[in-house]
């Protein structure tokens, strides 16, 4: 008898992104549902700023949450890929449906957030990241133009390499994106550290006082657009110079 040809469902790139998107569905509505459980504990009355302090031991097990979804989305990266490139458009592409269709699932389950303008907290490490909502989504579909494009590219039988400058430029364009989520938060800690030192952060009544009382007013779109031009510029000059 010859050998019986089994075939990894990854082997054909339509079948890896729907095994990827299936997961990242259900791994959205799971993340979707503790959100659920942690606004009925702490904004029974619906989520707003400023936002309720967690105690240490809570910020603590979100961190550790939080570290695990991402390792969770990283090893199904590398499992999707064949090589670093595929790894990485993998895990671009199953973080970003991930971060769509937590938003959506959260909308179905709370009815929430009421517009795309609304204001969330995205993220806790190693400060809260804040922005409104239609600023991940756009974070999310430019992951996805990113995956794509490797994927494109790859499949057609030709070699990618990114360039030292394209990385330069690709990270430049995030590192921009994350201070536009993590500067209000990180300048109250900041600015309360400047005034009393390191040393008392974490007894310093002013600094908790500035955080539970904080409320976002408005959202640097200009910094955020420079941050996402960069990295859509780098990918159209990484699609011109691989054609």
């Amino acid at each position: 008898m010859g050998k019986t040809d089994l075939k990894s469902p990854f082997a054909e790139p339509g079948m890896r992104l729907l095994i990827l998107g299936v997961f990242a569905i259900a791994m959205a509505a799971l993340e979707a549902i503790v959100v659920v459980y942690l606004r009925q504990l702490y904004y029974p009355r619906g989520f707003d700023f400023p936002l309720t302090l967690l105690s240490p031991y809570m910020v603590s097990l979100e961190w550790l949450r939080e570290a695990a979804t991402i390792v969770m989305l990283v090893a199904i990266g590398l499992l999707a890929g064949k090589n670093p490139l595929q790894k990485l458009a993998g895990f671009l592409y199953t973080f970003a449906i991930w971060d769509i269709f937590y938003y959506l699932w959260l909308k179905l389950l709370l009815d929430w957030p009421p517009s795309l303008l609304t204001w969330d907290v995205l993220f806790l490490i190693p400060v809260p990241w804040i922005g409104p909502v239609l600023a991940p989504v756009i974070c999310s579909l430019i992951m996805i133009l990113f995956a794509f494009l490797i994927l494109y590219v790859q499949n057609s039988g030709h070699s990618l390499k990114i360039t030292l400058s394209e990385w330069a430029l690709l990270i430049t364009g995030c590192l921009v994106i994350l201070f536009t989520f993590m500067r209000d938060y990180s300048g109250i800690i900041l600015r309360e550290i400047s005034l009393s030192g390191i040393s008392d952060v974490s007894h310093n009544q002013h600094l908790w006082n500035a955080l539970a009382q904080y409320r976002p007013v408005d959202f640097n779109w200009l910094l955020f657009a420079f941050g996402a031009n960069f990295i859509l510029l780098t990918l159209v000059l990484i699609f011109k110079r691989t054609r």
